[in-house]
């Protein structure tokens, strides 16, 4: 036995969307129901467990066996399941994910897309969801069901062999998807960093309780004067209703479109009176600091902590990470100087201190969502994280020297980039420090492609830019850096000529190969991106532009365009996920628990007598494969988490 097919159901009364698989096998009424499996390939067999069949003895033992491949589909829920019914923690090593291997090749993040995408001769049984949500999930009692909260086997046996039969074809078509993509098969390299990213997810992070409950506690209080106060202001019955409020402004002469965030902050600036006042609490009360901290509450399992916060593949363009749950990825930052007094208050449930020191409690609250999350007992989290990653990455792969030095002298790239642009010198808090802010506003928006448009959406309109000086920033800039702009372009080149063609094209260090209807674009660390069924055809400016089938904006499998520039994107963000990949495997290595990660930040769970500075050098170690690349991290020290 080589390997093992697996697909299981269970039944919890947690909800899994709301709390994720650790807190919904954590339940106390958790149950494995059925055990679908098949070894090598062969025929699947169903144990039914609420029938008192018994999973066979080599099979339980197989499941810690790292040399034994398991395969699944979203394999952390099985391994997860089995992990509580085998009474032990299941190491990740030895599990596949057949989800993480279609991300690998840019397809859906479904069992049932990915099924569709590749016209599977069997297709997952669609009336699954049903079943899954009549045997799986609580039922509502009523008079019909003799009030009963749980539908067992029993109750509807037709529908139970049905089930039987969908967990049967589960298993079916995670070994059809894993034989149709083994000519692409995923490295040892990146399941190693899959075992990894489930070691992390298994670890978890600590919650501070007493913080995340009297925060909740605090912001319903605050929105209910809030509440209170609009309502005696507009005379509205919830003035929360954006229908009733515009209705109430209109009639105040506002002609008022939208009540987004953006508008709202708009119309602050130009309003006085009683209407800027109920603007200002249409402010507060729209404030959704509060849903993290209840995301925090409802996926905290029984040790005080929250585990799988972080998805594998889950930007699978790049590879990149994904938040799940609380959504790290998307933390607010915090800016508050007296940010450990302000969390001191809430932990205390001192609202009247709050509401006499801070004008607006929700962004108090706002802000600290970073710091409930704290280290084990007795330690400190030591955090670090590269700086200007993709900066780097980027002038390293296009050769753009003066970049290169501005690194290598530890040089703000701000004031670097507005010095190359405007032919003068630029200094921080000195001579010609105004021009920084606009170096920094084009090194954010313009490094792949972006152009007036870009600055837009990174707000150099709102710091006073006219139409015709974002122009000639553009320009500007791309003077300035024209070993970036020819990279856009040699890419572009080499992609095209290898869909053209089917013959291997290089530049830069990347190579491209067309291979089984796919383009694969190999990366300086040796993993490779793919772009499905990729096509020539014409844009709507009339030039010849690259297409591909992926996952669209909307979720759904559709044809994609691109081109150099945002293929020079893929290639920088995916880059430098490599090079967190790689920094934490070392940091693992030397025997340092990662607990969480965000973009390229890692964070540390460790005693006080540990060096921030050893963690520091082991991230900014170049891996062989990024020779020539200039790394850069900083880190800080803290009893609880924070943007330093």
């Amino acid at each position: 036995m080589k390997q093992i097919s697996i697909d299981i159901e269970t039944y919890s009364s947690t909800n899994l969307n709301q709390t994720g698989v650790y807190r919904y096998a954590d339940s106390d009424d958790f149950e494995l129901l059925l055990f679908g499996y098949a070894t090598d390939l062969g025929p699947v067999k169903v144990v039914d467990l609420t029938q008192g069949e018994k999973i066979p003895q080599p099979i339980v033992k197989a499941l810690d066996d790292p040399t034994i491949i398991k395969s699944a589909f979203n394999a952390q829920f099985e391994r997860v399941c089995l992990s509580r019914f085998v009474g032990h923690r299941l190491k990740p090593a030895g599990w596949h994910c057949s989800r993480v291997w279609s991300a690998t090749l840019g397809l859906p993040l479904s069992l049932s897309d990915v099924g569709t995408v590749l016209g599977l001769p069997r297709q997952k049984i669609t009336a699954g969801k049903e079943l899954v949500r009549y045997f799986c999930t609580p039922c509502k009692p009523t008079k019909s069901n003799q009030n009963r909260t749980r539908n067992f086997p029993y109750h509807a046996p037709d529908k139970w062999q049905q089930f039987k039969q969908y967990n049967q074809r589960d298993v079916e078509v995670e070994m059809e998807i894993t034989q149709k993509l083994e000519r692409f098969p995923v490295s040892q390299n990146e399941w190693e960093n899959y075992w990894m990213d489930q070691d992390i997810n298994d670890r978890g992070i600590r919650i501070d309780q007493q913080l995340v409950n009297n925060a909740i506690k605090c912001q319903e209080n605050f929105h209910d004067q809030y509440l209170q106060v609009s309502q005696k202001l507009t005379g509205l019955a919830n003035p929360n209703s954006p229908l009733q409020l515009k209705d109430w402004l209109n009639q105040r002469g506002m002609n008022i479109d939208s009540l987004s965030k953006a508008s709202v902050a708009q119309l602050l600036q130009t309003t006085t009176g009683k209407v800027h006042q109920v603007l200002s609490l249409r402010q507060l009360l729209s404030k959704s600091s509060v849903k993290k901290y209840q995301a925090m509450q409802k996926a905290m399992c029984r040790d005080g902590r929250v585990h799988g916060l972080l998805q594998f593949y889950g930007a699978n363009r790049t590879g990149r990470w994904a938040g799940r749950l609380v959504q790290v990825q998307n933390l607010p930052r915090n800016s508050m100087p007296d940010l450990e007094e302000a969390r001191e208050l809430v932990k205390q449930g001192n609202t009247t201190a709050l509401s006499m020191l801070y004008d607006s409690v929700p962004d108090v609250l706002s802000q600290l969502i970073r710091t409930a999350f704290i280290p084990s007992q007795g330690h400190h989290f030591y955090v670090a994280d590269f700086s200007a990653v993709e900066a780097r990455v980027i002038a390293w792969l296009s050769g753009e020297e003066w970049r290169q030095k501005a690194f290598a002298n530890n040089e703000d790239i701000y004031c670097a980039s507005a010095s190359q642009m405007f032919g003068v010198p630029v200094v921080k808090h000195g001579v010609n420090g105004e021009l920084r802010q606009k170096g920094k506003i084009a090194e954010l928006a313009l490094g792949y492609g972006g152009s007036i448009g870009a600055l837009k959406a990174m707000g150099a309109t709102n710091l006073g830019l006219t139409e015709e000086e974002l122009h000639s920033l553009v320009q500007m800039w791309r003077n300035a850096s024209p070993h970036i702009v020819q990279f856009w372009w040699d890419i572009d080149k080499a992609a095209k000529e290898c869909i053209k063609s089917h013959l291997p094209q290089a530049t830069h260090g990347i190579k491209f190969i067309y291979r089984s209807g796919c383009m694969f674009l190999r990366l300086r660390s040796g993993r490779k991106l793919c772009y499905s069924k990729p096509k020539i055809g014409i844009n709507r400016f009339g030039s010849e532009s690259i297409t591909f089938m992926g996952i669209n904006a909307v979720k759904k499998w559709d044809r994609i365009e691109t081109y150099g520039a945002k293929l020079v994107e893929n290639i920088v963000q995916a880059t430098s996920r490599d090079l967190l990949a790689e920094a934490m495997r070392r940091l693992e290595d030397a025997g340092n628990p990662v607990v969480m990660h965000i973009h390229d930040e890692a964070v540390i769970d460790a005693p006080a007598n540990y060096s921030l500075e050893k963690m520091v050098k082991i991230m900014t170690e170049v891996p062989r494969w990024a020779d020539g690349l200039i790394l850069n991290a900083a880190g800080f020290v803290s009893d609880f988490y924070k943007k330093d």
